[in-house]
């Protein structure tokens, strides 16, 4: 072989080896290469999974469905009832029957508002007729100057203002009677005992057993 054909070789073998280095450079990962591709395999990941709130909601403790409420007072049925969650003071009054017949409508309007949400536990107190007089006249009370007065004058029971017991505990009047006087005067007050006979919330018996225990207007 001539020294021709040696150099030859030698500046092809040359050229194989600068052109292997220079695509070995090129296919290799440069540095922080690995890192950001793992970072974007990473985010592939989670492009394909609910995320951390839809998880978290999933398995989350359920919402509850139902409340359970206490309704006392002048309604029909008193007593405990169970609602379903996001019930209003309406729903509650409704589902214990309703206003009863000796129910204070003026005093419930003015204490309760119908339309409240409810929470679980919550007690509604429908006041009754006369119930803010027995209050104030209970043990440690000190009396109204005219309280005090109608007191001392012992004078006749007003049936559009009494109790269901007080006007229960007049001569022969029943608790059939009671419930007329009641749903009588929340429609229009008595303007006499005499008005409660012609719209036939008593008889004449009944007029004659409480003239002088009793009054209207």
């Amino acid at each position: 072989m001539s020294r021709s054909d040696r150099i030859l070789i030698a500046a092809g073998g040359a050229a194989f080896v600068l052109a292997a280095a220079a695509g070995w450079v090129l296919l290799s990962p440069q540095p922080g290469q690995g890192a950001e591709a793992a970072g974007q395999d990473s985010a592939a990941l989670l492009l394909g999974t609910p995320d951390a709130a839809s998880s978290a909601a999933a398995t989350g403790t359920p919402e509850p469905t139902t409340i359970v409420v206490d309704v006392e007072g002048a309604v029909v049925e008193p007593g405990v009832r169970e609602l379903p969650a996001g019930a209003r003071v309406a729903d509650a009054v409704s589902a214990a029957g309703g206003y009863a017949s000796d129910a204070d409508l003026e005093a419930a309007a003015a204490a309760i508002n119908l339309a409240e949400r409810l929470d679980d536990g919550a007690q509604i107190v429908v006041p009754r007729i006369g119930a803010s007089t027995a209050a104030a006249d209970g043990p440690g009370a000190t009396p109204a100057a005219g309280a005090a007065d109608a007191e001392e004058s012992d004078g006749p029971l007003n049936i559009n203002t009494a109790s269901a017991e007080e006007l229960e505990a007049l001569p022969g009047i029943g608790p059939v009677t009671v419930d007329r006087i009641v749903a009588g005067r929340q429609e229009q007050p008595f303007d006499s005992l005499e008005d409660a006979l012609e719209r036939g919330i008593i008889n004449r018996g009944q007029l004659k057993d409480i003239e002088g225990l009793a009054t209207a207007g």
